[in-house]
């Protein structure tokens, strides 16, 4: 199907039938938890309820980034929260973040715990905790690299709530949703291929919580390991993007923080829960389904 065929809008909207796709069985108009379920504790001051998702994948890279710097403040229990199995409407979860999104962090380290959620605010938080780590002082470029992870928030709905959704989830291939999603998409690879033209990061000079941010969607996308997309968009023509990709997937700390809650992929990539740095070594897939 090609989508051409026409739909009236009723009067009034109501949420009689799935919307169909791969997500359909966790989407509906209202707020709030479906069950109680109480989320786990660790052992360290920092608590993470996350998935491998883009969005999570940038919080666990800043933590392993703050680590690898030398905040050892920073260690944290990383829990999985199963999306698919509706893990994000338990009334702990909905207790930490209202919208029920991954991911959403609990600082225990004080008198009072204190919740964080939306993963450009954990980010930030997170910065200022330890020092304005990864994200500059000096006004102009604090401004510069602050713009570019708030362009992040605003542009990734429309490349995977928008794109993803319609050229890969969505149960019918409709040509003008696919069509206006993928030219803005094409649009944001181009806003970035240009800004990475004349700087080496986002921000400047240095890496930052923007880099961070837009790395594990548009990082992702220009590799071609998103929505299977890479020929589609011909994401190979943006070289400052790959240039720029390739340099922070070096960095081990973006290789360990890509790991963790994971549940896809090579075993050996896979770490579902993370308590301890020693995780990555011990508690892998791979090392949890070995023969003894």
């Amino acid at each position: 199907m090609n989508g051409t065929t026409a739909y009236t809008p009723p009067t009034v909207w109501s949420w009689n039938k799935e919307s169909g796709g791969r997500f359909a069985n966790i989407n509906r108009p209202i707020a709030g938890a479906t069950h109680e379920k109480e989320l786990p504790v660790g052992k360290h001051p920092l608590q993470l309820y996350s998935l491998a998702t883009p969005n999570g994948v940038k919080v666990t890279v800043m933590l392993e980034e703050l680590l690898a710097l030398g905040h050892a403040g920073a260690e944290y229990d990383a829990w999985l929260i199963r999306i698919n199995d509706g893990d994000q409407f338990g009334s702990g979860f909905v207790a930490v973040n209202p919208n029920s999104k991954i991911p959403a962090l609990m600082d225990r380290s004080g008198d009072k715990p204190i919740r964080v959620f939306e993963s450009g605010a954990i980010l930030q938080y997170l910065a200022e905790k330890f020092g304005s780590a990864f994200l500059p002082t000096e006004r102009a470029a604090r401004a510069e690299c602050l713009s570019w992870l708030f362009w992040q928030m605003g542009s990734a709905p429309y490349l995977g709530g928008g794109f993803g959704h319609f050229y890969a989830y969505a149960p019918t291939k409709i040509e003008y949703a696919i069509d206006r999603f993928a030219m803005e998409t094409k649009r944001q690879l181009d806003v970035l291929d240009r800004r990475l033209a004349e700087s080496r990061y986002l921000a400047g000079d240095e890496y930052t919580i923007a880099d961070m941010a837009v790395w594990p969607w548009y990082g992702t996308l220009a590799k071609g390991q998103l929505y299977e997309a890479g020929e589609f968009l011909q994401v190979s023509g943006y070289k400052n993007v790959l240039r720029w990709t390739d340099e922070i997937a070096r960095r081990p700390a973006v290789q360990r923080g890509r790991m963790v809650n994971r549940t896809w992929g090579q075993p050996t990539s896979q770490l579902h829960e993370r308590h301890d740095a020693t995780d990555f070594d011990t508690r892998t897939q791979d090392k949890l389904q070995a023969p003894t």
